[in-house]
């Protein structure tokens, strides 16, 4: 049987966290703080690619309330999980069960739930670019009728705190506050998951493979049970929960706009022991599907300080925004690409 999640907590001790803790709050501070704030971030997505964000306005009763959502619906029967099995979805919605999704071509072990924002599918038109079949509506169980409502304004609470650490970070890279406010003027492209770990078996230990996220900026609320692991210059480090923080990281499209200077850090979770179960919603926000992101021009002695590769500004990555989620989603999905999709070379890359 399952252990309570409740029990054996694994929180950090205070002030031993392997990753800096920022206190968003600062920002709406006084001059001094906001500076505090804007120094401290720099530093922290430039070194290590991942922080704690607490001072954020969201509640630990709130987080709690999401992670029990997850719990409820993954306790329900696997009849009424199938009933918004992803497969369904061309928009990439929905339930996928253990070992369905794939990372770096290897099953990662969880059950997921994966919401967007709440949209109208586009008419069909023969010109239609592919990546506008990830526009269109979620899929909701019919047993909890309430995780509608309250996903969704959870995911626009948590795209609320992103625009504002995304301009936060424009500032910390001596850019206007709105230097990418032109790729998001639509509302950012947002994407969430209700994840589930089992406990480990004799097999596979991986709950998701190593990676780097692919958008501007992802946040994480942890259960007590630690899993997360990030990649450093010293190996590879366990992200233990902090109660009340989010866990962020910054996003390829970040490291690339910035020439490097942003640092988009390989992590993955590793099984929680058998016996036990983990839970977590990570959620991710990037630029729109059709937005032109830019290179950003960095004053001298911050280009210095890039410790990442050149970008190209023609990177099909900052003009086909729509097209390389699209393949990372094929990729990652290989079941949803072929019940909906007939481009086999647009999952290949």
């Amino acid at each position: 049987m399952l252990q309570s999640t409740t029990q054996q907590q694994s929180y950090p001790a205070s002030g031993k966290t392997a990753l800096p803790v920022l206190d968003l709050s600062l920002l709406d501070g006084c001059a001094a703080e906001q500076q505090q704030f804007i120094q401290q971030l720099r530093v922290a997505a430039r070194d290590v690619g991942f922080f704690y964000l607490t001072g954020h306005g969201q509640s630990e009763q709130r987080q709690q309330h999401i992670l029990q959502l997850a719990k409820d619906f993954f306790a329900l029967p696997l009849a009424d999980k199938l009933e918004v099995q992803m497969v369904k979805s061309p928009h990439f919605r929905g339930y996928s069960g253990l070992m369905a999704e794939l990372t770096r071509g290897a099953p990662d072990i969880r059950e997921q739930f994966d919401i967007m924002a709440e949209q109208q599918q586009p008419k069909y038109s023969r010109n239609n670019p592919d990546w506008l079949g990830l526009i269109g509506p979620n899929q909701w169980p019919g047993a909890l009728p309430q995780m509608q409502q309250e996903l969704l304004s959870w995911q626009q609470s948590l795209s609320d705190i992103t625009v504002k650490l995304l301009r936060a970070l424009m500032l910390a890279l001596q850019q206007p506050a709105d230097a990418l406010d032109s790729t998001i003027s639509s509302g950012p492209y947002t994407h969430m998951k209700l994840i589930r770990y089992p406990g480990q078996t004799q097999g596979s230990k991986q709950g998701v493979g190593a990676h780097k996220d692919p958008g501007y900026l992802t946040l994480v609320v942890q259960d007590e049970h630690s899993g997360l692991e990030v990649e450093t210059e010293q190996g590879w480090v366990a992200v233990a929960p902090l109660p009340g923080a989010f866990v962020v990281n910054i996003g390829e499209l970040l490291e690339l706009a910035s020439n490097g200077y942003l640092k988009a850090t390989m992590h993955r979770v590793v099984s929680p022991q058998a016996g036990l179960e983990r839970f977590s919603c990570a959620f991710f926000m990037a630029a729109e599907l059709n937005a032109t992101v830019p290179l950003l021009q960095l004053p001298s002695h911050l280009a210095a300080e890039a410790k990442g590769p050149a970008s190209d500004p023609n990177n099909p990555l900052f003009y086909q925004v729509g097209q390389n989620v699209l393949k990372g989603r094929l990729r990652s999905h290989p079941d949803v690409a072929a019940a909906h999709y007939s481009a086999p070379q647009t999952a290949s890359q």
